[in-house]
């Protein structure tokens, strides 16, 4: 069985997906990007974006009752291959160690220079 989770808090495209599907123990988040929730307008550069993509994210595990720190696995688009070492900075600052596993890659994203899905364990955070 699984449930459906959605939250106000977050961006709300008008696109058929969820935020975020809850499926035994893990929970499914859809890709977000950096935009501003209310708006929708992408947030400056690749700093800005990555930033608040990850907010983005944290809302919708926010409503599941989970934190970032139950993320097991991060898959990232990335629209510009320069922008590597400034998103890995701002990743590296807003998740704790131990990481989760990532792969990331290089998408045409029209507007977005950033989006994540994320998956995460609700039992335990990372390392527990």
């Amino acid at each position: 069985m699984s449930t459906i989770i959605h939250t106000s808090a977050a961006p709300q495209f008008p696109l058929p997906f969820s935020h975020a599907v809850r499926a035994g123990d893990f929970v499914y988040v859809a890709g977000q990007v950096g935009v501003n929730p209310q708006t929708l307008d992408p947030i400056g550069g690749i700093k800005e974006q990555t930033e608040q993509c990850i907010r983005n994210i944290e809302v919708i595990l926010q409503e599941a009752g989970l934190t970032l720190d139950h993320i097991i696995k991060a898959t990232t688009h990335l629209a510009r291959v320069e922008d590597q070492a400034e998103y890995n900075e701002v990743y590296r600052r807003m998740m704790k160690e131990p990481y989760p596993t990532r792969i990331t890659v290089f998408s045409g994203l029209g507007p977005y220079l950033i989006e994540m899905e994320v998956l995460a364990y609700a039992p335990t955070v990372r390392g527990e």
